[in-house]
């Protein structure tokens, strides 16, 4: 955007990686406070978040807002009389539908999403995920199996854990930490396990931990052997970049489900208790075959071959609006 002369400005919430990667990449952006937990918190936020938006948006006279699926851009933007283009990928996100798509111009969603938006809705043909890790954007650097202490050929596999506090995973969870458990010590007689958290880890999970700089997890996940775990992006990240993905959540994903039934890159399962014996013996499974990694290399590239470019895409529908 920046190449064709346009000017960008960029609010984040403080949430995780968000600043720091910004901060990497050398992009300037204004924060917006690190958000609330639980349900009155965000509902209160929205009040906050609005202001300081239509306030931000007022003095640098914004033309355009982009975001994903968060009600306070397109709200604003409602306000001030401007284009606001929403881009989406949850269907379980309920409330972030409610409170965004009356004041949206259009969302864009996968071709695979499950849910009919009405006629603000345009489908694409790819996923969130290519946006930035397609090969266009995306080379891996081996030299982060050094970080890891992998020797040529040792399988490893990366375990998540979230946290549960987005307003969408209201009322669902993960794992018990009996099958947690159960899984670190299975997988890790096949692997070694590595295990990323969005929360706190029990004692005996810290000598798993994944220790890395922060903007290496594609990398990491790129050489893995399998991803495992919680996280729906992380499982569609995985897939993207051809390694296997074991998917353990009731959230049902229009993205997951075209990645297992069209590509067999992931393998959902649901958290019952019977989905997540069996989401073990799947991923044990995987790492008993020896040539896997090859197979699932094949399938990414059938993938890639079928989708857009996610970020080429975003770019056409917002010059459609340049005056």
């Amino acid at each position: 955007m920046r190449s064709k002369g346009h000017e960008l400005l960029v609010v984040s919430r403080n949430k995780e990686m968000e600043h720091a990667l910004l901060n990497l990449y050398g992009i300037p952006f204004i924060t917006r406070g690190k958000g609330k937990s639980g349900f009155i918190s965000k509902l209160l936020y929205l009040v906050y978040a609005d202001t300081k938006l239509l306030w931000i948006s007022k003095k640098y006279k914004v033309d355009l807002f982009l975001n994903f699926l968060h009600p306070y851009p397109s709200q604003v933007a409602k306000m001030l009389g401007k284009v606001s283009l929403v881009f989406g990928d949850t269907e379980h996100a309920k409330l972030h539908h409610k409170l965004t798509l009356p004041y949206a111009t259009k969302i864009f969603t996968p071709g695979c999403y499950k849910i009919d938006l009405g006629v603000k809705q345009t489908r694409f043909k790819s996923y969130m995920e290519l946006a930035y890790l397609h090969p266009k954007y995306f080379t891996p650097n081996p030299s982060v199996l050094n970080l890891l202490g992998i020797s040529e050929n040792e399988k490893y596999v990366i375990i998540r854990f979230v946290s549960w506090q987005a307003v969408h995973d209201f009322g669902f969870s993960g794992l018990t930490l009996e099958n947690k458990i159960k899984a670190v010590e299975k997988l890790s007689k096949y692997a070694r396990v590595f295990i990323s958290s969005e929360g706190a880890l029990p004692s005996d999970f810290e000598k798993y931990r994944l220790n890395i700089p922060f903007n290496r997890m594609h990398d990491v996940l790129y050489y893995s052997a399998l991803s495992f775990g919680e996280s729906g992006t992380m499982s569609s990240e995985a897939a993207v970049l051809g390694t296997p993905s074991v998917y353990i959540n009731s959230n049902d994903l229009g993205y997951l489900n075209e990645q297992q039934l069209k590509y067999g890159l992931v393998f959902n399962f649901s958290n019952s208790e019977t989905d997540q014996q069996a989401a073990i013996n799947k991923a044990i499974e995987i790492l008993k075959e020896e040539n896997s990694k090859k197979d699932f290399h094949i399938r990414r590239e059938q993938l890639l071959n079928d989708c857009i470019d996610t970020t080429e895409f975003m770019v056409d529908e917002v010059l459609k609006y340049n005056k």
